[in-house]
């Protein structure tokens, strides 16, 4: 039997901006497979990961986490807005990213 994921892929898109401002304490998040604003609901409230490796060791591992939630849809393509724990850089722009599948809501 293979392993399973307990995650969807997304990718990070950018920043909440507007023609000039950009505002980094929301991100855009497009999450495999929605395509609708419908579909995004089903995301709405669940936990984002963004996963990378560092340089230097902290603990025993270069790996290191920025968690964040989704909050609400934007625009009409299935793309949402995610808040993290702290900004996402702008080096993660086009990165992927982890949409767990919890809390449930159904």
């Amino acid at each position: 039997m293979g392993s399973t994921r307990l995650y969807s892929k997304g990718r990070i898109l950018g920043h909440k901006r507007g023609k000039r401002n950009t505002r980094p304490n929301t991100t855009l998040v497009q999450v495999e497979g929605v395509t609708t604003k419908q579909d995004t609901q089903f995301y709405l409230g669940k936990r984002v990961a963004y996963v990378y490796k560092a340089k230097t060791e902290v603990r025993g591992s270069k790996t290191r986490v920025i968690w964040g939630r989704i909050t609400r849809p934007h625009g009409n393509s299935g793309v949402v807005k995610a808040k993290f724990r702290s900004n996402i850089p702008p080096h993660s722009f086009g990165a992927t990213v982890r949409v767990m599948l919890y809390p449930s809501n159904i």
